[in-house]
């Protein structure tokens, strides 16, 4: 059951890629890191619309019809 919303799932998307960027050394001036690994996190929850620490806190950010 999904419990990220779209505007949240935009976020996760935005902020996953970013890191990933910084991961792979695409950004200019910036030097990469192994910490943008962790943009797989965000851009996975954001592609599969779950996100387990808000099934375990009961957060659910979806549009309630």
């Amino acid at each position: 059951m999904n419990n990220v919303g779209m505007l949240d799932r935009a976020a996760r998307g935005a902020a996953g890629l970013a890191l990933l960027a910084w991961a792979l050394g695409v950004l200019p001036g910036v030097s990469p890191s192994l910490w943008g690994w962790t943009g797989l996190v965000p851009l996975g929850t954001a592609l599969v619309g779950h996100c387990p620490i808000y099934a375990i806190l009961g957060i659910n950010t979806c549009r309630k019809d």
